[in-house]
This record gives structure tokens, C-alpha cells and sequence, in this order.
């Protein structure tokens, strides 16, 4: 039996072990630039915005295609029945026909007023379109990507320092258990221990969620399964020491105003509206096309035709004083079978023209399109110009920003270290009962705080660093 036990108690220690090790695989290591490089192949927002690449392709080409003629092709085929009036004549007959009749024709546009060349211009600049809103939607989510990816890290070191915080507030209160018992403090000391594992408890639940919520939206960007365990690489943020705090905003706003994918978006937009404007004159001008066709047709009521004549003699009458016979002569055709492809072949006739269509008068509707188009490509030329002074305004308050994050972050770096000298002298007065509990609290509190502020204005300098990067267009990495 014994044996049976430790058997088992084996087997289950090894598929313990197996299933720590499967865990462990499982959970994939995630780099900053693995999170990017996945966001971009996945997002769906980014495959949205391709798909409509994909549609301004087509509509390139068909502006193209749409130089080259039309040329299409119709039969029509009938079959008549009942009484019809015959031709000719006043009378009608009762009879069957079937009729088929068959043509194609060809156009060819020669000149519309230059719409056709300005199509295919303003359809190029829309597809340029597209690629600038792709390229901006790649933009934002790698920049998204990167903040998210360093809240995450400020949360991973928020979640430590709270973990920091319960390990010194039980210290605290094992201490005051113990004094309590020998009656060297009192139960409101103890009290205030007890509250502040309460205090400590809580900050890590906070810091945990907070952590677990920044993780999920960094799955959501890169379109993985919510329930994924994954870990986020943490570099040494340390070793940066290549963090640019200074920057000239003026510089910064004439490098982004010929990189930014918002101003080349409004821009490209901008001429395609300048494009709109020449196609609207083209309504002004006449089309001129060429045209062509062909056309025969076959009827079963035709089966036959004449394939020869035969001279015929006929008496009409006898003149009475020589009675000599009176004759007339005349040709008789000789009939023969009609067949479909003869008749088709007869029946076949081509046409060939020139048509001039030319606008006098539809109602304005002309002069009124060419209206809105000047009024749109005003509208994007101040679109243009907002476009251009919101980034200038943005880029000034990252450039104010990052100066004001280094300045917080070296007075937040000085109060932690300030801080962390006074517990550890409050401490060690409070080991030896210098001071009561509710100073001693009071310097645990004023560290844990400090600390917070301090991680968090270390990530908010290269945070706000990497967003002057984004602007500028440079690749953001750690």
C-alpha cells in the first residue's frame, strides 16, 4: 500500500512538474518590437485600411480602361404567330415566322474636355490617399503600441514597489504584535499597523489591475487571444542614456511638417480636389466620339430566293384580220433554296461615324458642380492649414512636456532618496522606541509615495522622448 502511495504521489509529482514546465512555454516572451512588428501584420484596422488600397487600385485601372473603345454585341431572336397585316398591302394573313436579328457596335471616345486624362490623375492622387491613411493608421497604433507597452512597465514596477510596501507593512505589524504583547505600545498603535497592511494590501490589488488592464490592450493591438499568457520584455531602462531631453520645437515643426502622415493625408487630399476642379470644366467642352457597327439578320420566311430566270412565251389574243396569233413574252425567275448562312451573309451591312454632342443647357447643373468643386478644394485647403497648426501646437507641448517630465523626474528622483534616507533612520529610532507607530507610518507612507512618483517620472521621460521620435519620424525603440 505504501508503495502504491508513493507511486502515485510520483506520478503526480512528475505530470506537476511537466504541467509547470508546459505553463512556463506557454507563456510567450513579448519585445517592444515583436508587439509592433505583430501589430502591424495583424491589426484589423490596418488590413481595413489595405483592403481600401486595394479599391483605389481598381478604380486607377478602370480610369485607365476607360481610354480604350467599348465594343458589345447583341442578338435578338422572335418567334411570330397569328394574323399580320402583309406587306404592302391592306390584307392580312395568318402565319408563323421566326426572325433573328444580331449587330455589335463600337465606340470610341476621342475627346470629352480632358475628363478621362484628370480621371485618371485625381484617381492616382485618391489612391495616394489611401496609402497616406494607411500609413497614418500604421503610425498611430505603433505609437499607441509603444505607450501602452510603457504603462505596462511603469505598472510592472508600480506593482513591485506595492509588494515592497506589504513586505514593510507586515514587518511593521509583526513588530507591533510584539510590542503590544509586552506592552510596549499601545492597541491603537496596533491598530495602525493593521491599517496600514489594509492600505498596502489594497495599492497592490489597484497596481495589479491596472497592470493586467495595460497587458490586455497590448493584446487587442495585436489581435491575440485575450486569455494568452504572455510576458513583456523589460528593458533596462538604466542603460538609456541616450534620451534626448533638449529639443528646438521650431526645427522639430519644419521636420514633421514633411514627414508627418497627418499633413501628407491632408495635402494629397487637398489635390484631389484641385484635380475635381479640372473635371468639372471638362463639362463645359464636347464629346466628340467615333462610332461603329455591324448588323444582319434572318428571317425562315425567306426560304427561298431567285437563282435564275427562264424566258416564257404566252398568247394573249388573235387578230381577227390576219388571224395571226397575238404573244407576250417575259422573264420568270427560277427559285431555289435560301439558306440561313446566305441570308445572313446578304443581309450584313456595317456603319462608321463621327458624334459631336455638345452642352447648351442642362438646367446649370454644369456650372453648379463646378461651384462645389472650387468650394471643397477651399474647404481642404483650410483643412490643410489646420491640419498644419494643430501639429505645431502638439509638437510645442510635447517639446514643453519632455522638459517639464525631466524637471519633475529629478525633483521626484531627489524626494525618493530623501525619503528612503528618512525611513530608514525613522526606523531604526522606531526599533528601539524612540518614536511611536504613527510617525513611523507616516514615513512608510511618504516612501511609498515618493517611490510611485519616481517610477512613474522615469517612464514619463521617455515616454515623452520617444513621442518627440514619433514626430520627427524616427523608428521608436528601447
Amino acid at each position: 500500500m505504501t508503495q502504491f502511495i508513493f507511486k502515485r504521489v510520483s506520478i503526480l509529482g512528475l505530470l506537476f512538474t511537466v504541467m509547470i514546465g508546459f505553463t512556463a512555454k506557454a507563456q510567450e516572451k513579448i519585445t517592444l518590437q515583436m508587439a509592433v512588428d505583430r501589430t502591424l501584420a495583424n491589426n484589423l484596422t490596418i488590413k481595413q485600411a489595405q483592403v481600401t488600397e486595394s479599391i483605389g487600385t481598381a478604380d486607377l485601372d478602370q480610369a485607365k480602361n476607360n481610354l480604350l473603345p467599348s465594343i458589345n454585341a447583341n442578338t435578338q431572336g422572335g418567334y411570330n404567330f397569328g394574323r399580320s397585316q402583309v406587306a404592302g398591302s391592306f390584307t392580312y394573313t395568318s402565319s408563323t415566322s421566326l426572325n433573328i436579328n444580331g449587330n455589335a457596335q463600337l465606340q470610341l471616345t476621342l475627346f470629352q474636355g480632358g475628363q478621362l486624362r484628370n480621371q485618371i490623375v485625381q484617381n492616382k492622387l485618391l489612391l495616394d490617399v489611401d496609402k497616406s491613411t494607411t500609413a497614418k493608421i500604421k503610425n498611430d497604433l505603433t505609437l499607441n503600441v509603444v505607450t501602452d507597452y510603457l504603462q505596462i512597465l511603469t505598472n510592472q514596477d508600480l506593482v513591485a514597489a506595492a509588494k515592497q510596501q506589504i513586505d514593510i507593512a507586515n514587518q511593521t505589524l509583526n513588530k507591533s504584535q510584539i510590542s503590544f504583547k509586552v506592552g510596549n505600545q499601545t492597541l491603537a498603535d496596533l491598530s495602525q499597523a493593521k491599517a496600514l497592511v489594509s492600505t498596502a494590501t489594497l495599492n497592490l490589488t489597484t497596481a495589479q489591475n491596472q497592470l493586467d488592464l495595460s497587458v490586455l490592450i497590448l493584446k487587442q493591438y495585436m489581435e491575440m487571444n485575450p486569455y494568452a499568457e504572455i510576458a513583456v520584455e523589460r528593458p533596462d531602462i538604466s542603460k538609456l542614456t541616450d534620451i534626448k531631453t533638449i529639443y528646438d520645437a521650431n526645427e522639430v515643426i519644419k521636420t514633421a511638417l514633411t514627414v508627418n502622415p497627418d499633413i501628407r493625408l491632408a495635402e494629397t487630399q487637398q489635390k484631389t480636389y484641385a484635380q475635381a476642379i479640372k473635371i468639372a470644366n471638362g463639362n463645359f467642352y464636347p464629346t466628340v466620339s467615333l462610332f461603329g457597327g455591324l448588323a444582319s439578320s434572318y428571317s425562315d420566311r425567306l426560304n427561298q430566293q431567285i437563282i435564275g430566270q427562264t424566258a416564257i412565251t404566252q398568247q394573249i389574243g388573235i387578230v381577227q384580220a390576219t388571224n395571226q396569233a397575238v404573244v407576250t413574252s417575259y422573264q420568270q425567275p427560277i427559285y431555289g433554296p435560301y439558306s440561313a448562312f446566305r441570308q445572313i451573309n446578304d443581309n450584313f451591312n456595317q456603319s462608321i461615324g463621327l458624334s459631336v454632342q455638345i452642352p447648351i443647357f442642362n438646367k446649370f447643373a454644369n456650372r453648379t458642380t463646378m461651384r462645389k468643386a472650387r468650394l471643397n478644394y477651399q474647404n481642404a485647403q483650410l483643412s490643410t492649414q489646420i491640419a498644419k497648426n494643430n501639429l505645431s501646437k502638439t509638437i510645442i507641448q510635447a517639446v514643453l512636456d519632455l522638459q517639464a517630465a525631466e524637471k519633475q523626474y529629478q525633483s521626484a528622483l531627489q524626494t525618493f532618496e530623501a525619503n528612503k534616507d528618512a525611513l530608514n533612520v525613522t526606523k531604526q529610532r522606531y526599533d528601539v522606541g524612540l518614536i511611536n507607530s504613527l510617525d513611523y507610518n507616516t514615513a512608510v507612507t511618504n516612501f511609498s509615495k515618493s517611490q510611485n512618483d519616481m517610477i512613474e517620472a522615469k517612464y514619463s521621460v521617455v515616454f515623452r522622448s520617444k513621442i518627440i521620435d514619433y514626430y520627427l519620424g524616427n523608428t521608436i525603440t528601447l
